[in-house]
């Protein structure tokens, strides 16, 4: 039996990672836009202590695609098969139905990145389908070099089986974090929101909202009052605990894919419906955006000399969190004034 679901879409956004990239795949397979879908949101939202070495990792209170898309219907399931075997039965299967899938695999195994037969890795990629014959399976990674093709179902099984485990000081981030064969299912409803103004408008004045009026429990933290916790919660430990790096790192990576996608979502809205300030409110959350990146590489780098690199995060982390503050009330102030624009028909 064969089974081709593609071609699969080549959707990236360069601020984003493989889980962003690999929902943008999906959302594209069901007639969705990624931008408008997943830059939508824009927040914070994380359970203390819930840091997982993986480059898909995401905080959230949710369903994984529920949290990346909270303006939309959107959802995800992932299933954790008992071994190999039942895993791409569950997969296969659910491909011969009609539907692509997202992986979790080791890029040590992928032939077709760069850190084949190098370093481990736990990503994330699209299956499209499959060739019982040939003993292919099809998949679809647009994160660079990007690929989409044929691979065996021996390398397939393999990269979805590893233990992921450290070989050497580059195997950094994202390893010690088996596998496991766990595959993630998209799910989708019948109803969207249309892209409007009234939208763009609910969009803001949620977004605004959850930043600032964000909370502090125990299980749970939100908002601008949970990344400032966060953050600096980690910065107290990180000449301490190495292990505070890595968090800070996958963190910071999950948020700036976030942040870059809805600087992205607001410069689309400006075009559309010609309001030059959401154009402006663009451009001040792509800096934040850049912001973190800079302070991403810097937590990375600073793990050599921990103690010397504590005054500097702390000074970053401040104007980091000073933006963020700016760039929410403009945000609010910005949802009001568009509740009084009309677009001609």
């Amino acid at each position: 039996m064969r089974v081709d679901l593609g071609p699969a879409g080549r959707w990236r956004h360069d601020l984003s990672h493989c889980l962003h990239t690999t929902a943008g795949v999906l959302l594209t397979f069901h007639g969705l836009d990624p931008v408008r879908v997943l830059g939508a949101g824009w927040g914070f939202s994380h359970r203390p202590g819930d840091v997982r070495r993986e480059e898909y990792f995401f905080p959230g209170a949710g369903p994984l695609f529920a949290d990346l898309a909270p303006h939309h219907a959107v959802s995800s399931v992932w299933h954790e098969p008992a071994d190999a075997e039942a895993g791409w039965r569950e997969v296969r299967a659910k491909l011969a139905a009609g539907t692509p899938v997202a992986v979790a695999a080791d890029n040590f195994h992928l032939p077709f990145r760069p850190a084949y037969r190098d370093v481990h890795t736990n990503h994330l990629l699209t299956v499209f389908g499959f060739d019982d014959e040939a003993g292919e399976v099809l998949v679809a990674d647009p994160v660079p070099p990007a690929f989409q093709g044929a691979i065996s179902l021996e390398t397939f099984t393999a990269a979805r089986d590893s233990g992921n485990p450290i070989r050497h000081d580059r195997d950094m981030f994202f390893t010690a974090n088996p596998i496991g064969n766990r595959w993630l299912e998209l799910v989708v409803g019948l109803e969207q929101p249309a892209f409007d103004l009234g939208f763009v408008r609910h969009v803001l004045a949620a977004n605004a909202a959850g930043l600032r009026e964000g909370r502090v429990t125990p299980g749970l933290v939100t908002g601008l009052a949970g990344l400032r916790h966060t953050v600096g919660g980690l910065l107290e430990r990180y000449e301490s605990d190495e292990a505070a790096v890595d968090d800070l790192f996958l963190l910071g990576g999950a948020v700036l894919a976030v942040t870059g996608l809805h600087a992205e979502f607001l410069a689309l809205a400006g075009r559309r419906f010609g309001l030059p300030a959401l154009g402006e409110l663009a451009r001040s959350v792509d800096r934040i955006a850049h912001h973190w990146a800079a302070f991403r590489i810097a937590v990375a780098t600073g793990r050599a000399d921990r103690a010397a690199a504590v005054p500097g995060l702390l000074a970053r982390a401040r104007r980091l969190l000073a933006a963020y503050e700016v760039v929410a009330d403009g945000m609010a102030r910005l949802g009001a004034a568009a509740s009084r624009v009309r677009v001609p028909a």
